[in-house]
């Protein structure tokens, strides 16, 4: 027999929940009304947020309603209309508990609880669920922030984090339009970078006091406790999403991990050719990914919750879906990485002048022998930019790099025309050797689809710190001069490389202001204003075989 579910919505407005310290939280309750005017006992959809609740979730709200579920809409603490002091993050495992269980409390629910939420809504989403909340059932995460230190690991906080805490400061949102945000970045020392922004920022204070993995960051940490997590969690990205690291990360460890068999098979992988902002646009700069990009994301979602809250057959679809950029389709996909990748070593190469698109360095499968070193000077002062817009709403895309390929700081290693299409699925690695002049030191390396008509497609990148070369717990100054072996971990990709396209690597040591400038002298983190000038030197030969390694998927 069919169900009908009430179509009228009815709003409780700043209804107080209390946690374990005495705070209250205001929620907006979102429920269907019956024929009688109550509104019945329904599954619960919670959604936590700093950005003003009744701002994001009126749409949200009603779909869900319309579709037989109560939505509640919370402030978190020291936001919106919520009491207490707003840390980011340090407080939400605990809030995040007692809003769960009060939602399952109450005489309009039965029990069963659901969360949704984006990027911070992402992240407290984990940190409320190694908590262990017996009526939490099912997450759906979205672009959710890492531990700290995996997307930025330099001690220090991205320069354009400062934007974000800007945004979230006090009550209500901030406008970031009025701040002259790529002034405020090139400010130092970054310790009192919020002056110029013309706010004191305590939280990017006490941040710059912490440069390394340590107990201040404990409570933050949950990638290392899925064993905790006992949910089904629908994980959603997108492959341009400054935070996308997370969300495959997450899926590969709760499907290891996770608290149970039966957990650890209830996990789905959802990513698209998107940014932070999911599934809004077929379009993202340059580049059309075409009428496939756009999906009914709300549907997935609704019918996941469907299964895990409702307890209904409905199919939920494959463990791995996945958005091939270049090619353009959607594929699914069984686990991830994936059981057939052959991770594939491309090798760089010079005759000792890979500097700038103009250079001779190369990208073969063959491994080096005897080559020269190729070297470059970085200046912080003149950093290499990173192509992004000045705020922090998302940072870059598929953007155009061969203008910035021109500059001699730049190493640019290039594959000859692909005969054929090449599928590059999953996460990439770049080995890099490499020595500098500087007892500490940053290394970039960046992977570049090159179009036939000169379009150099960024794709995705990352960086590793020297002093943090061992782990972010194990800070350690480099010997000038010594050649050291370093792993970057560029995040991941799936990109069809199309006949006639070459692949590319880009190495460098400044990718501003995605990420602060290595100051080349040393000294402790974000505290000084003194800048050096470092040589730097990337080693091709037989004992050092600088690579990128790509997972190459072989055609079926």
């Amino acid at each position: 027999m069919m169900t009908s579910y009430p179509r009228e919505l009815q709003i409780q407005f700043d209804q107080r929940v209390p946690m374990r310290d005495g705070i209250t939280l205001s929620a907006d309750i979102y429920m269907p009304v019956g024929n009688n005017g109550e509104p019945g006992i329904y599954p619960v959809i919670l959604s936590r947020t700093p950005y003003m609740k009744a701002e994001i979730s009126l749409e949200t709200a009603k779909y869900f309603v319309r579709n037989g579920y109560i939505f509640v809409s919370m402030d978190v603490r020291g936001r919106g209309d919520s009491d207490g002091e707003f840390v980011p993050y340090f407080n939400e495992g605990r809030d995040g508990y007692d809003a769960i269980e009060w939602c399952a409390e109450q005489p309009w629910s039965n029990g069963s609880v659901g969360t949704i939420g984006a990027s911070y809504g992402g992240r407290i989403q984990w940190l409320a669920a190694v908590e262990r909340p017996p009526h939490l059932q099912a997450m759906i995460v979205l672009v959710p922030p890492s531990d700290p230190f995996v997307e930025t690991p330099t001690g220090t906080p991205s320069p354009m984090h400062l934007c974000w805490l800007h945004l979230v400061s006090g009550r209500a949102l901030q406008s970031m339009d009025v701040v002259e945000w790529e002034q405020v970045y090139e400010h130092l020392p970054l310790v009192t970078m919020d002056e110029r922004v013309g706010r004191s920022i305590p939280s990017w204070r006490t941040e710059m006091q912490h440069t390394q993995l340590d107990a201040y960051w404990e409570p933050l940490c949950y990638q290392q406790r899925f064993d905790r997590v006992k949910v089904p969690v629908l994980h959603i990205s997108g492959w341009y999403d400054d935070e996308q690291i997370g969300t495959p990360l997450n899926y590969a460890g709760m499907t290891a991990k996770g608290a149970s068999a039966e957990v650890r098979a209830s996990q789905r992988l959802l990513m698209g050719p998107w940014g932070h902002n999911t599934n809004a646009d077929s379009r993202f700069g340059a580049v059309d990914f075409g009428s496939q990009a756009i999906i009914d994301l709300r549907g997935e979602q609704l019918r996941w919750y469907d299964h895990y809250l409702k307890g209904k057959t409905v199919d939920v679809g494959a463990p791995v879906h996945i958005f091939v950029m270049g090619k353009n389709e959607w594929r699914d996909e069984q686990e991830w990485p994936l059981a057939r990748t052959q991770w594939t070593p491309f090798y760089l190469h010079s005759q000792g002048r890979a500097n700038s698109r103009f250079g001779n360095g190369m990208l073969t499968r063959v491994k080096p022998a005897v080559e020269p070193v190729d070297t470059y000077l970085y200046d912080p002062a003149n950093a290499v930019p990173f192509i992004t817009d000045a705020t922090s709403s998302q940072i870059g895309g598929p953007d155009d790099y061969s203008s910035l390929q021109r500059r001699d700081d730049v190493l640019v290693y290039v594959s000859e025309p692909l005969s054929e299409d090449v599928e590059v699925t999953g996460p990439i690695k770049v080995d890099l050797y490499a020595a500098s002049s500087a007892p500490d030191t940053d290394f970039m390396a960046m992977l570049i689809d090159v179009w036939p008509n000169g379009f150099r497609q960024r794709l995705c990148d990352s960086m590793v710190r020297a002093r943090f070369r061992n782990g972010m717990d194990k800070p350690e100054l480099i010997e000038p001069g010594q050649i050291y072996h370093y792993t970057i971990d560029c995040w991941n990709v799936s990109q069809v490389f199309k006949a006639g396209h070459r692949i590319c690597v880009q190495v460098t040591s400044s990718a501003f202001p995605k990420y602060d400038r290595n100051q080349n002298t040393g000294e402790p983190l974000g505290q000084t204003t003194e800048l050096a000038i470092a040589e730097q030197r990337i080693y091709h030969d037989a004992e050092h075989p600088s690579a990128v390694v790509l997972p190459i998927i072989p055609a079926r």
